[in-house]
């Protein structure tokens, strides 16, 4: 494990003999990049403003205690603006990993009266980066609610020639066009795409497979994600975003392991495990 500076934020550098190595911002737990045989695999924005209280674009964002603005907390929750404690890293034969935590703090009662602790683990193997959250309820008495992602956002050649396979047949809500429908086998990109998938208990027994040119990524979630998320923001909506450029939707897509719809109840005392396993194959 290496300390880092990366557009003046601090961060962790775990790197394998096999020449992997990814990047964890302090802000957020904030996987920032992962290189692995020979090839960048996240997109990260190179328009973000580094002032270690915005949200960073790109990557992969740790969205907690709510998904997107679907309650009274900020857009995604806090956890993404806020300095997590680093860990020791823990290395073992070709794998290693690193643990960041969170807990609750004066910033977090002020807009959510909860009492947890959130670790993020992020392990790698060759070829291979396993994300996990683990939310603790410390509370006494009370259960504890949430909604979340884990927002990834993977670096693609061209949109116009990106596929993800392995949804075929899921629920699908079409949110730009407020469509409910069941998905195609094979979904394709062209213009704004913002779309949740739900599983019920099989989601870690189907991968997906998203497929770049010559190069195909395997990404699988734990069955404790209700949902997975797939976005695009599309040229239009991609042109007002301050912290893009204009043609970065071009070069990224989003896979989300979500929990969009249903909150997640964790009972006082009680712990919840969700994770995102992405393998070069």
């Amino acid at each position: 494990m290496a300390n880092e500076q990366y557009q003046g934020q601090a961060c962790q550098r775990l790197t394998l003999p096999c020449g992997d190595t990814v990047l964890v911002a302090l802000q957020g737990a904030h996987v920032l990049s992962w290189f692995s045989q020979g090839r960048e695999r996240l997109f990260l924005s190179p328009d973000n403003l580094w002032d270690g209280k915005s949200a960073i674009r790109g990557g992969v964002p740790v969205c907690f205690p709510q998904f997107n603005q679907r309650g009274t907390l900020p857009k995604h929750g806090f956890a993404r603006n806020m300095n997590w404690t680093v860990g020791e890293a823990v290395a073992s034969g070709d794998a290693a990993h690193i643990d960041f935590t969170l807990s609750t703090n004066p910033d977090t009662l002020a807009i959510w009266q909860q009492a947890f602790v959130a670790v993020l683990r992020v392990a790698m193997a060759p070829g291979q980066l396993t994300i996990t959250l683990i939310v603790n309820n410390t509370e006494a008495q009370n259960e504890l609610h949430f909604t979340g992602a884990l927002h990834t956002y993977f670096a693609v050649d061209d949109i116009d020639l990106t596929e993800l396979r392995g949804l075929g047949g899921r629920p699908e809500w079409d949110s730009v066009a407020d469509v409910h429908a069941l998905a195609d086998e094979a979904l394709y990109f062209d213009g704004e795409f913002d779309r949740v998938y739900s599983w019920g208990e099989s989601a870690s027994s189907n991968p997906l497979h998203l497929q770049d040119g010559t190069s195909t990524l395997q990404i699988e979630q734990s069955p404790s994600w209700a949902n997975s998320v797939v976005w695009n923001p599309g040229e239009g909506k991609c042109a007002a975003l301050a912290d893009m450029p204009a043609q970065g939707f071009a070069r990224m897509l989003c896979v989300e392991a979500a929990q969009v719809f249903d909150p997640i109840l964790i009972p006082a005392g009680g712990q919840w495990v969700g994770w995102q396993r992405l393998t070069v194959s």
